[in-house]
């Protein structure tokens, strides 16, 4: 049906006040529904005509059908407000409405215009799952119609429209469109017993529709997602913008539900995660690779082929030199123009900024994050004394540059060089009667110049031929899902990443997955190899322990101590089985990060503490790396069936994006609130 056109209805007189032609009439109306009519139309005090309610929509094209989504009741107050030559900023400003065209546009990434549309009645026809709303057009025609039998309390009207559809106001509640079967003849002057008729509702008010909660204006972080290899990014074939999407959704919720206190007091706004997408760049027509490879590809299982092609060919192109520097400058330069028009749009904007990497994104940003340089060159010429500037001086040129001279004399008289420097600890520089100020910025310079060293050299064994773009900023934490760091990292023959080796730009690294994920590695044991270390268990979103890994630590710990105390009672079996669930994560301290916390508030856990502990280099600051999600109970059943999917589950992991939200907000002091299991 096709309702663009103004759709001029005209409305029928009210029906006659004779028995006979009133039943004659509503025969023709509905031969099958009158008496079902006649029982909702039995109170005449008509209730006073009030101007209906409008709410905006804008138009997606679904997988299988059409659907009008309803703005939140703020976008749809400013658009209601708006001026028709404004543009206005909805869905947390990333996307602009052109009111007057009726267009909604994005903002950060390439998408078709959609149609949007300022809705006040509403249709839905038997086999339709909700509602859908009326042209703009139509809708006046039948308020118009509406108002009048209101008004003047005369229902039973027919709305005929050019098209020979009809409407009928049988009463307030109930009011049906009929549509046309085929061509009609002229003598048929009522809709026939066998057109199926639409039933439609006025306002919002009367339809069900989830309006979605309008977003925070104030934005507290800002995360870039790198997506993985292919377009796709999840099992129902999505791209990285409606993973995010997702993604955002979920941080969203998180926020209302885990800091809702400090949402009230002001404290916590939202984060915005933007999606950062190179897949398109590498596989377009600037690079023609595409069509390259369509020319030698067997024609053969087809399907198999094509995927081959548009996935897992991607980690080909990344270990090829001339398709890698395609990816790490799309990758880097997506992300500064994300974060230019960011910060264009949002000026007030003073906070930290984040990247997540998913799968092979993970280890773009790996290698980008490594690669990048401790301050601009300007800076470093500049100041001649800065840290980052690491070059072959001699021991005495480095006090020199750190302005320390004075102290040279107590180093010749140790004997000491550069190297033998670089082995001391605090206290050794304290025993020869350096001062404090002084010993903290000798370590600082040394310990910066030995990182470059083991950076340069890691990238000796990959990158020599890759020329590694700057980001605009300094992340203060990198996210990896799914990552196969550790496995890449091995078979460029790397096998042990220094203690001491931190990215010279990022801080935080936390390395995050699902225990059958097939593409996922650790990053712990190349740091700690000497250490059997269990990953950190991230806690379940609700505060504790999924039931089934609980029954699963309690029997564990029953066997446990049957084996040792098999003469003994069974009374401290039975403790061990009804035992409280532990902690996933120890308690925090003043000044730890999130690996520290505990979610449920129940007991500490000591050997989770003990490993807590543990030193794990200088990658997230000293600070716990390997993060294992909990598996949902049917994932347990069978690991392979789930393995795919479990490579795919992080975009809607509420344990994921609390963690990150955890990392976040600790560090702009706003504790996480404990929650009801």
């Amino acid at each position: 049906m096709s309702l663009s056109s103004a759709d001029q209805g005209g409305l029928s007189p009210p029906a006659s006040s004779t028995k006979d032609e009133e039943r004659l009439s509503m025969d023709e109306a509905s031969p099958d529904l009158t008496s079902s009519f006649e029982m909702l139309d039995t109170e005449h005090v008509p209730p006073p005509y009030q101007k209906v309610q409008p709410h905006w929509f804008y138009y997606k094209q679904g997988d299988d059908n059409a659907l009008w989504l309803p703005f939140s009741r703020e976008d749809s107050e400013k658009l209601e407000n708006a001026d028709n030559e404004v543009v206005v900023a909805v869905e947390g400003e990333r996307y602009d409405v052109h009111v007057k065209e009726r267009k909604r546009y994005a903002v950060y990434w390439e998408q078709a215009p959609t149609e949007v549309r300022r809705c006040t009645w509403f249709y839905k026809g038997d086999k339709d799952l909700r509602f859908m709303p009326y042209t703009e057009d139509f809708s006046v025609n039948l308020e118009d119609a509406y108002m009048i039998a209101v008004t003047l309390d005369e229902w039973k009207r027919k709305l005929d429209f050019p098209t020979g559809e009809t409407v009928i106001l049988h009463n307030p509640k109930l009011i049906m469109h009929y549509q046309p079967i085929g061509f009609q003849e002229d003598w048929v002057s009522s809709p026939s017993e066998n057109t199926r008729p639409r039933t439609v509702k006025r306002g919002i008010n009367n339809i069900p529709v989830e309006i979605p909660d309008g977003e925070p204006d104030k934005v507290d972080h800002l995360v870039f997602m790198v997506h993985g290899i292919g377009p796709a990014c999840d099992l129902r074939f999505r791209s990285i913008i409606q993973c995010v999407n997702d993604f955002r959704s979920v941080s969203l919720s998180l926020l209302a539900s885990h800091y809702k206190n400090a949402q009230l007091e002001g404290k916590v706004g939202k984060v915005e995660f933007l999606p950062v997408n190179w897949h398109s760049a590498l596989h377009g027509d600037a690079t023609g690779v595409d069509e390259d490879i369509h020319r030698i590809t067997l024609p053969s299982i087809s399907r198999l082929r094509h995927f081959t092609n548009d996935t897992l060919l991607d980690l080909f192109f990344y270990n090829s030199p001339t398709y890698c520097q395609t990816i790490v400058d799309t990758v880097a330069s997506e992300i500064n123009r994300l974060h230019t028009l960011f910060k264009q749009r949002h000026p007030e904007f003073k906070g930290e900024i984040s990247v997540v990497g998913h799968s092979l994104g993970s280890l773009i940003l790996f290698d980008l994050l490594t690669n990048q340089i401790c301050g601009s060159e300007e800076s470093a010429k500049e100041e001649p004394d800065n840290p980052c500037h690491l070059d072959h001086d001699t021991l005495e040129q480095a006090l020199t540059r750190l302005g320390l001279q004075q102290y040279s004399p107590i180093f010749k008289a140790e004997n000491l060089d550069l190297e033998s420097l670089g082995l001391c600890q605090e206290n050794d520089l304290k025993e020869i009667g350096i001062p404090l100020g002084p010993r903290k910025k000798i370590l600082k310079y040394v310990r910066r110049k030995y990182f470059s060293e083991v950076r340069h050299s890691y990238l000796m064994t990959f990158s020599v031929s890759v020329d590694y773009p700057q980001l605009a900023f300094q992340p203060q934490t990198f996210f990896a899902f799914g990552s196969p760091i550790g496995m890449f990292l091995t078979v460029r023959g790397l096998k042990r990443i220094d203690l001491n080796y931190s990215f010279p730009t990022c801080k935080s690294f936390y390395n995050i997955y699902h225990p059958f994920d097939p593409v996922a590695y650790r990053i712990e044991p190349m740091i700690v190899s000497e250490v059997d270390l269990e990953p950190m268990l991230i806690p379940h979103h609700k505060g504790r322990k999924r039931m089934h890994l609980e029954l699963k630590d309690s029997f564990t710990r029953m066997s446990i101590d049957l084996k040792n105390n098999v003469l003994g009672s069974l009374r401290t079996a039975w403790q061990s089985l009804s035992r409280l669930p532990v902690a996933a994560l120890p308690p925090v301290d003043e000044g730890d990060s999130c690996e520290d916390v505990e979610l449920s508030g129940s007991t500490e856990q000591p050997q989770q503490a003990e490993q807590a502990e543990i030193k794990v280099g200088m990658l997230n600051g000293g600070r716990r790396i390997d993060y294992v999600l909990q598996e949902k109970p049917i994932e347990s059943f069978n690991e392979y069936l789930f393995a795919i999917q479990s490579h795919l589950c992080y975009w809607e992991s509420e344990d994921a994006a609390l963690l990150l939200l955890k990392e976040i907000y600790d560090k702009l002091d706003v504790t996480l609130e404990q929650t009801q299991p």
